[in-house]
């Protein structure tokens, strides 16, 4: 009557709701059937046992469960079918029943299917009494199971069938006269099992309606489980060797694999394969494995398994070095690069990122087994790039992110640029990113030079480093300015002036070469460049003068030897160049900053030429007032650490400055100027600038600006103004006066302290921070006068208080 009630369900056609309730009556029957089995079972009553038995396994002939909910029911079932295994086992031991007996007895069950799975418990303990070889007994058991074809109930009984015979096979070592001999039959039996199961399998993708296709393949998804079971089974079996699998296992299961012609089967089994085998299986059987990938189907995701593939082998390399002479041994990295190349010319229609991605993997693994092989590196790039040939700039975004892991992994594994610079199709993959990506890759690489501390030491190195990063040197022929990031803009720029540097050699010659190569790039490279750029480039240069300072020569071609002369040439055209940006107040200070380095070497008509540069820009360029103060201040800091000028060139630039300074627009920044321009005249550490005349006049003169200032101040807001730079006016008084300036006396600084206490007392709006700074200045003449000695005896006739 169950199996009747099953066999109605099974005709029956419900929606996916009702699946709850086939499911809680397809259990019910299965507990029903099994109490009575136990009944049965407790009475001795063989018979009956065996009835309600099938009954209870008729339940497992339904076909309205998913694979999910099948899975339930069929765990129940098992569940009692052990309880059975374990009753025949005690029975056939006690003598009751001839185990051959049994055997025959269950084959005559109503339906096929429990007649089956009966049979199949019947044969576990058939094997276990050794009466009869279990290779027979296994060989009858597979073959009999072709009676169930439907795909979902044929799979769960030869699931069955492989749970219960997986420790009775007749292996090396087994109690079932397992010996090298009978190692054969057990991988025969586990094989045809496998074969049948992935046929029906992949049957179960052709069932039922086209619109259905989709959840048929995810209910497959929950399946694979149950045929890759088998291929672990096999890789358990102490006697299959490395010998047996090479001739008779490996070709056996890629056959079926190659055969079954399905996307999701070919995938997972290859996946199957890597995993539950050995590596050095793997190893040793490469060009068999890898010569089934592309003969799989073009929509099977090959990237991936075979991805797999190197990564399990490359890890094998890194953990066990002792084995890397045979990954030599077998051409690993030969066989592997063949293989992507004929998957890649099989599937004419994969995309490029696939393609990309394959050889992203394959220069992982040469990365990880043959880190000193840098010819097998170059030899991936080289392949990338003929893939990419023929193709513009890449636009989709997964190809472009693996280009940059491409990229990026001998930078990470050699931690030096110039290891990778000698890689010649490095360049030539960096061409098909995108202008964005390519400045990316460009940050990447100089980071990578930072983060290494890396020296890049010859001109050749540079020029390939320069042309890997062009995207941030220049402008591309694609760049859209109005997209540019003004931040982000400003940290390449920074970037790539942190870089020059770090180009660095120790023979003046080279390095020589190494900045005219820069020096020809970054004037390339568009006016909005220069700016971060050339002021790295002029200090680079100037720290090889500071090397040199004391050679000379006369620079007569572009071959002489590495002279500060040649160097200030490159230095002025450098500059020179900051003139199209414009940008006259950052010219203005390289120029003054070769000055003093031309000082130092004692080039005294250079010097002469980079001081007239810089009065030219601040006549002609500079018309900020701000800038012009900065500019001005500059100059005169910059002149009085001059030491090489003669009285002529000296007069002529310090009549300049001080022209300059006066002229200034505003007063007070006039009179500022005009007593710095005093420490001019009156220097302790050069012979022969110390001109007190001089020194007197520029703080006179000061004074008169500071007078006409405080006027113009009265005249406008009615006060007598602030007096702060009457007391600026006599803290420089005092200093002269401390160096021994005859011209500075102590009347002089007594008349200017009474000048500053009468503008005091005139201003009715005191200040409090001149008060104090006033009042300072005088605690220091006082502390002066309390030092004693001879400073002391000059300061004792200043009288501080009123």
């Amino acid at each position: 009557m169950a199996a009747a009630s099953a066999a109605a369900r099974m005709l029956s056609d419900g929606g996916a709701d009702d699946e709850e309730r086939w499911l809680a009556e397809g259990i019910a029957g299965v507990q029903q059937n099994a109490f009575y089995m136990h009944r049965a079972l407790d009475s001795n009553n063989l018979k009956d046992a065996l009835k309600y038995s099938a009954q209870m396994l008729s339940e497992l002939r339904t076909s309205r469960l998913s694979p999910h909910k099948y899975y339930e029911l069929y765990m129940r079932a098992f569940d009692e079918m052990r309880k059975l295994e374990m009753f025949f086992r005690e029975e056939t031991r006690r003598g009751s029943c001839s185990v051959v007996d049994l055997y025959e007895l269950v084959q005559h069950a109503g339906n096929v299917l429990p007649r089956l799975y009966l049979l199949c418990t019947v044969g576990s303990v058939y094997i276990k009494s050794k009466e009869a070889p279990a290779k027979d007994v296994l060989k009858d058991l597979v073959e009999m199971c072709r009676g169930i074809q439907h795909p979902l109930r044929g799979l769960f009984l030869r699931s069955y069938l492989s749970q219960i015979s997986r420790d009775k096979l007749p292996d090396i070592g087994s109690e079932y006269k397992g010996d090298a001999e009978s190692i054969n039959d057990a991988v025969e039996f586990v094989l045809q099992n496998f074969i049948e199961m992935n046929k029906l399998w992949v049957r179960m993708q052709h069932q039922g309606p086209v619109r259905e296709k989709e959840k048929r393949g995810k209910e497959r998804n929950e399946l694979r489980d149950l045929v890759g079971k088998n291929l672990h089974v096999l890789s358990q079996i102490e006697g299959v060797d490395l010998d047996m699998y090479k001739e008779t296992v490996l070709p056996r299961i890629l056959e079926q694999v190659v055969n079954c012609k399905d996307d999701l089967a070919q995938v997972y089994l290859m996946d199957c394969i890597i995993q539950v085998f050995p590596d050095e299986y793997h190893l040793q059987t490469l060009e068999t494995l890898l010569s089934a990938f592309p003969q799989l189907q073009p929509s099977v995701d090959i990237k991936t398994v075979l991805s797999q593939l190197m990564d399990r082998l490359s890890n094998y390399a890194a953990s066990s070095p002792e084995v890397l002479p045979e990954f030599l041994q077998v051409e690993a990295f030969a066989k592997f690069s063949n293989a992507i190349g004929k998957v890649i010319e099989a599937q004419p229609d994969m995309p490029v990122v696939g393609a990309v991605t394959l050889y992203v993997s394959l220069l992982t693994f040469t990365l990880r087994v043959h880190p000193d092989r840098l010819d097998y590196v170059d030899q991936v790039l080289g392949a990338c790039v003929k893939k990419l040939s023929g193709k513009a700039k890449l636009e989709d975004s997964r190809a472009t992110k693996q280009i940059v892991a491409l990229l990026s992994a001998p930078l990470e594994k050699y931690s030096n640029i110039v290891t990778a610079l000698e890689l010649s199709n490095y360049p030539r993959v960096m061409d098909y990113l995108d202008t964005a990506t390519t400045k990316v890759m460009a940050v990447v690489i100089i980071q990578s030079i930072m983060k290494n501390t890396t020296c890049i030491s010859t001109s050749d190195k540079i020029e390939a480093l320069f042309d890997l990063i062009k995207g941030l040197i220049k402008d591309m022929d694609d760049a859209q300015d109005d997209e540019l990031d003004e931040e982000d803009f400003k940290e390449e720029q920074n970037s790539v002036a942190r870089l020059i540097h770090m180009l660095h050699n120790d023979d003046p010659e080279e390095m020589l070469k190494i900045l005219c190569t820069v020096q020809k790039h970054i004037l390339l490279g568009g006016p909005k460049r220069l700016t971060f750029t050339v002021p790295s480039l002029v200090f680079s240069a100037l720290k090889l003068v500071r090397r040199l300072q004391g050679q000379d020569g006369d620079v007569t071609g572009e071959d002489v030897p590495a002279t500060p002369k040649k160097i200030f040439q490159i230095l002025h055209q450098t500059i020179e160049a900051l003139s199209c940006v414009p940008s006259p107040e950052l010219a203005l200070r390289l120029y003054l900053q070769c000055a003093e380095a031309a000082n130092d070497c004692d080039l005294e008509p250079v010097a002469y030429e980079f001081f007239t540069q810089a009065f030219i820009l601040y006549e002609e360029e500079i018309a900020d007032s701000k800038a012009q103060i900065t500019a001005i201040h500059l100059i005169i800091g910059t002149l009085q650490r001059m030491s090489i000028f003669g009285v002529e060139n000296r007069d002529t630039l310090t009549h300049k400055t001080t022209g300059y300074s006066a002229k200034l627009l505003k007063k007070p920044d006039q009179c500022r100027a005009v007593y710095a321009c005093s420490h001019l005249f009156w220097t302790d550490d050069h012979d022969g600038i110390m001109d007190g005349e001089r020194v007197l006049l520029c703080l006179k003169r000061a004074l008169r600006i500071a007078n006409a200032a405080q006027q113009m101040a009265n005249a406008t807001r009615g006060s007598s103004g602030s007096v702060t730079l009457f007391i600026e006016i006599l803290n420089k008084y005092l200093y002269f006066f401390e160096k021994g300036t005859p011209q500075i006396n102590n009347s002089a600084i007594q008349d200017l302290i009474e000048l500053i206490r009468t503008a005091q007392s005139d201003n009715t709006e005191a200040d409090p921070s001149t008060e104090a700074f006033f009042s300072s200045t005088l605690r220091y003449i006082e502390f002066q006068k309390q030092k004693g000695g001879s400073i002391g005896e000059r300061y004792e006739q200043i009288k501080t208080s009123s």
